[in-house]
């Protein structure tokens, strides 16, 4: 089996019109745009490149998203957290299910990584498929996870 080549994405592509849902508009003209910089093979991963205009709006999330924030800013809350401003060098996790109130103050670019979420049973037969593939091939453990704790 061979392993697929290191895919290069750079992030001064042209992007193309991606409305934002009218209905969820609250103020202003917010005109994003995107593109997608890649894919994994199965189709449930992947890397976006996303900007906006000056605008608020509620956005509802139905996948895993991680936003790395490239340029501009803006003020992200939700039902539970104050609002908070991001901006370049900031990292956010949104789950799926979640409903985020946005602000763009100006202009937002950002990567990013999104993950459509499997039903955990899935999640479950993936890795213990991982762990006996490791074990029957003899290339150790996976990697711990990161520690979420103080």
């Amino acid at each position: 089996m061979s392993v697929p080549p290191i895919v290069y994405s750079p992030t001064d592509v042209p992007l193309v019109p991606a409305p934002i849902n009218p209905g969820w508009i609250r103020a202003g003209t917010p005109q994003a745009r995107n593109t997608v910089l890649s894919r994994s093979e199965d189709e449930t991963t992947s890397t976006i490149l996303w900007d906006c205009t000056a605008g608020e709006f509620v956005w509802h999330y139905d996948i895993d998203e991680t936003i790395y924030f490239l340029e501009g800013a803006a003020i992200i809350g939700d039902a539970t957290n104050p609002p908070r401003r991001f901006v370049a060098g900031d990292v956010l996790f949104l789950p799926k299910g979640a409903v985020a109130d946005w602000k763009v103050e100006s202009y937002v670019r950002k990567v990013a990584f999104c993950r459509r979420v499997q039903p955990r049973i899935v999640g479950q037969a993936l890795r213990v498929a991982g762990t006996a593939k490791r074990l029957l091939t003899g290339r150790g453990a996976a990697a711990p996870s990161p520690s979420l704790g103080g």
